[in-house]
């Protein structure tokens, strides 16, 4: 066993009761580490990175679901423990390093080691979301994906000029409609920026949108404009408006 009485439970699930037809997900909620884990030998001061888990993105959604009345399923350990946007086995499910930063704790596991965090972490977290999932198709339910991240302004000693990215692979219509509709109030939106969707780099939209056809968009947020509460308050305000109106225009609502 992994966790313990100590330990939290790793999903978090706000406003189950929600009524719209968004699902906010966030894989990288979270940035606790299991107690018999100590601090997987990483520096207090590398804990407040980005690499620990996605700067802001809790508390955006944390406004964000009930102002769309919208269920949230929430992971709440960090990524540096397992990343739960990866297939387990990949190079960066359970990484050594993290944007330079080596990460002891995860170096020299063995199989067993590696099971229990996915076990224990990864899988009840995605089984919780293929849950709700699998509840409103049977009651007829609609479903709309929205995947929450932020991403970090500099990477690489390189300055991203986003204020947000959308991200899709097979299906672009609502990450292009929410796109549009970000930068019509003034925003500067990357498409598949500053990162590219795909089978291989992402889990979370190929395994539960794009195998169900499901409508869906994995959102980036930049850190620096949600990492206190007026700015997470702004963008979540800015969402409550614009992905409705995103995704009546292309056609979500009352169709699938």
């Amino acid at each position: 066993m992994l966790l313990t009485s100590a330990d939290p439970a790793p999903v978090i699930v706000t406003c189950a009761q929600g009524r719209s037809p968004f699902l906010l997900v966030c894989d990288h909620a979270g940035r606790r580490v299991p107690s018999g884990l100590g601090d997987l030998g990483v520096g207090v001061a590398d804990w407040d990175r980005h690499i620990a888990g996605d700067i802001g993105i809790a508390g955006v959604c944390g406004q964000l679901a009930p102002l769309l009345d919208a269920a949230c399923i929430s992971q709440v350990f960090s990524r540096l423990v397992i990343d739960c946007n990866r297939t387990p086995g990949h190079p960066t499910s359970i990484a050594p390093a993290s944007d330079g930063t080596p990460i002891p704790g995860n170096c020299g596991l063995t199989e067993a080691d590696k099971s229990a965090r996915v076990n224990e972490i990864f899988v009840p977290y995605h089984e919780a979301i293929a849950a709700e999932l699998d509840r409103r198709a049977a009651v007829g339910q609609p479903a709309i994906l929205v995947a929450m991240h932020s991403f970090t302004p500099v990477f690489g000693g390189v300055r991203r000029p986003w204020h947000a990215g959308v991200l899709h692979h097979r299906d672009a219509r609502l990450a292009r409609a929410l796109a549009a509709r970000l930068a019509a109030a003034g925003y500067a939106v990357g498409d598949n920026e500053p990162y590219q969707l795909s089978d291989d780099s992402d889990y979370t939209v190929p395994v539960h949108a794009e195998r169900r056809g499901l409508a869906y968009v994995e959102l980036e947020i930049r850190q620096d404009l949600i990492a206190e509460a007026g700015g997470q308050a702004v963008w979540a305000r800015l969402l409550a408006e614009s992905l409705p109106l995103a995704a009546g225009e292309c056609g979500l609502f009352g169709g699938e």
